[in-house]
């Protein structure tokens, strides 16, 4: 794994190699067979979205656990590079269809800090992920272009992701995918410390302590 770029100077950073190809490879394919064994029609899974062209195939951690194995088991290297003690949020899947794209704009509170990791592309052809260069000082409506404002772009291999300040700059990928498909995990955290603390969970931490009666 090898980091490129400034976090909190820029609000992103390239992670080069976050999980190895046939990981990515076999996560797809769990997936995709979990899928096929609900029998229920692809189209069932379409969202559409204020920022999508147009609806796009999600899947929720809460529908398929596997995904809480990822969100959860990257807290502790998230924390590293992010020098936080951060809680996970929630996390989800998406395919896009060629000639989508995703309109520039800013996350919810749960987004603090989020990853971007690209799972598969079916043409090996890279789909770059482009964010703003300034920190927003107020919220901005959802915009199809990055209009006067300086962004930058990056392409990503399978296994890479970004992790970047979802809050607080805005972002998207413009560019059409010249993909047949392509596959994407997006996971969120928050600063166990910071204003968004009560968003952990996805804002729906157990209360109270845990207990077994093992008599």
């Amino acid at each position: 794994m090898k980091v490129h770029g400034d976090y909190y100077g820029n609000g992103y950073a390239h992670i080069e190699g976050l999980i190895p190809r046939p990981v990515a490879h076999e996560f797809l394919a769990q997936l995709k067979a979990s899928l096929d064994d609900s029998k229920a029609p692809l189209q069932t899974f379409f969202r559409d979205a204020q920022m999508l062209k147009r609806p796009a195939l999600e899947v929720y951690a809460q529908q398929y656990k596997p995904m809480l194995a990822f969100l959860w088991g990257l807290t502790p290297v998230m924390s590293q590079l992010t020098q936080r003690a951060l809680l996970p949020t929630y996390s989800y899947f998406r395919i896009y269809r060629e000639g989508d794209v995703c309109w520039v704009h800013s996350d919810r509170f749960a987004c603090e800090h989020s990853l971007s990791l690209t799972l598969g592309y079916s043409d090996g052809k890279y789909w770059p992920f482009e964010i703003g260069s300034d920190r927003l000082t107020q919220v901005r409506p959802v915009e199809t272009t990055f209009e006067q404002d300086a962004y930058s772009s990056v392409d990503m291999a399978v296994g890479d992701a970004i992790l970047y300040q979802g809050v607080s700059y805005r972002h998207g990928r413009v560019t059409p995918n010249p993909n047949r498909w392509s596959a994407h995990m997006f996971l969120h955290w928050v600063d166990e410390a910071g204003p968004y603390r009560s968003e952990a969970f996805d804002g729906n931490a157990t209360p109270g302590t845990v207990d077994f009666d093992l008599s």
